[in-house]
């Protein structure tokens, strides 16, 4: 079959990429079409394959089996993948319990992952990159989260060009969104475009699969554990229903941008902003799910600004212009986590690290942190962030360097510092000023 841009697939991933366009481009033609013939394709060769390089390239821990991705990497591939196309051919497939852990959130809290094993996860990246093309189609342009070609940093920029005359915003907050989530409903949801039964029982079965903890396993009755391969897209389609109802309704209450669970409205007015609040509110009862008390709220962003995906909003007077216009930088809460994360690496713990190990550890940060937030007026915060990491490599380097005289440990440490090849988080043109 001739692909779109006239050359034939020869690789296994051109071979499935052909595939998803072609079902992209069923889905776009007719957006009510339901599709019967996608199970088989699941356990094709080539999607098989390309869903063990996306997981191998993903890294994680192994779930409740204890299989790591390096021990299938180090042993025969391909016989772990037919192994699995057979299980999947004849329907002896059957998910195990997702492996449950926390990590800690900046605020002290810790939040819940659920970890499928690696063979698990190589069936929910193949079922993925089979159906998520079919629901991409229907996906509206304001949602950003884990979707194909879409990102963070567009929806941020989306909200700063919408608080160009948006003078109120609706900030909004799920409360435990992903353990919320009906399955009944989202199963109903996926019917909307798959027909295939063994395609909604496989996604039933991973729905039901149960958490395992401490030993035990919980079998779930609703939610969609957050560290699934196929959670986000389920995440994604049960809200889409949120994204409908706005475009067809109430898009003349403000501009609605939403990446995953996290959103906001915003609107030309304050009336505007507390009817969308009420809105929403109607709407996330139809899904069954409920607004955060007290994340949630109508903010005047010439006020005390918000807070969205790290970055901090608000409206203030242009140095250049006079005029009101929007700003963003990095939000309190991310300036406290990179900072809790440099103190790791530079901790008086890490002295038996060589020099050249903890800066490698520290660039990796940098460059990681200053792609993200160089698209903000960040100026001010990444020239903050260089003077706090050249504190710490200073007292680290002290604690090593044995030397009585002040003078002498500062010296050293400026001719060490300059040819370190640390990197800094501030580059003269590569980030927004702070008007």
């Amino acid at each position: 079959m001739h692909d779109m841009t006239g050359s034939y697939p020869t690789t296994p991933v051109d071979k499935s990429r052909q595939l998803q366009r072609r079902l992209y481009l069923a889905a776009k033609r007719n957006r009510h079409r339901r599709f019967h013939a996608l199970y088989d394709r699941i356990y094709r060769p080539d999607v098989l394959w390309r869903a063990w390089q996306d997981v191998k390239r993903n890294g994680g821990k192994p779930g409740v089996d204890n299989i790591s991705i390096e021990t299938i990497d180090q042993g025969d591939v391909q016989s772990f993948l037919s192994s699995i196309a057979e299980d999947l051919k004849v329907g002896r497939y059957r998910p195990k319990p997702v492996l449950r852990v926390y990590i800690p959130k900046p605020d002290g809290r810790k939040r819940p992952l659920g970890i499928p094993t690696v063979r698990d996860r190589v069936v929910q990246q193949a079922a993925k990159i089979v159906v998520e093309p079919i629901f991409e189609a229907n996906f509206q342009p304001n949602s950003y989260g884990f979707r194909p070609k879409r990102s963070a940093q567009q929806a941020v920029k989306a909200v700063k060009q919408s608080l160009v005359r948006g003078w109120h915003v609706f900030e909004a907050d799920i409360q435990g969104y992903y353990d919320a989530i009906d399955h009944d409903l989202l199963l109903n949801l996926v019917q909307r475009r798959v027909s295939d039964r063994r395609v909604l029982k496989l996604i039933r079965q991973w729905l039901k699969a149960g958490i395992s903890e401490d030993g035990q396993v919980d079998r779930s009755t609703m939610g969609t554990p957050q560290g699934g391969v196929i959670s986000p897209l389920l995440a994604n389609i049960y809200l889409h229903v949120l994204d409908m109802y706005w475009k067809e309704q109430y898009s003349n209450l403000g501009r609605l941008i939403r990446y995953a669970d996290d959103f906001v409205v915003v609107c030309q007015s304050k009336g505007k902003a507390q009817q969308a609040h009420a809105v929403i509110c109607q709407i996330m009862d139809r899904l069954k799910l409920t607004l955060h008390p007290e994340k949630t709220n109508v903010v005047d962003p010439c006020d005390a600004g918000f807070d969205f995906l790290g970055f901090h909003f608000h409206k203030m007077k242009s140095r250049t212009t006079g005029k009101i216009a929007p700003y963003m930088w990095p939000s309190q809460k991310a300036m406290k986590s990179i900072k809790n994360k440099m103190r790791l690496i530079t901790d008086r713990s890490q002295l038996y690290k060589i020099p050249e190990e903890v800066v490698s550890q520290v660039n990796v940060i940098v460059r990681g942190w200053r792609n993200y937030f160089q698209c903000g007026n960040s100026t001010k915060w990444f020239q903050t962030l260089d003077v706090f990491v050249e504190k710490r490599l200073w007292r680290l380097q002290s604690a090593k360097v044995k030397i009585r005289s002040r003078y002498r440990r500062i010296s050293e440490f400026s001719r060490w510092y300059e040819s370190s090849g640390i990197e800094n988080f501030y580059l003269p043109g590569r980030c927004g000023c702070h008007s």
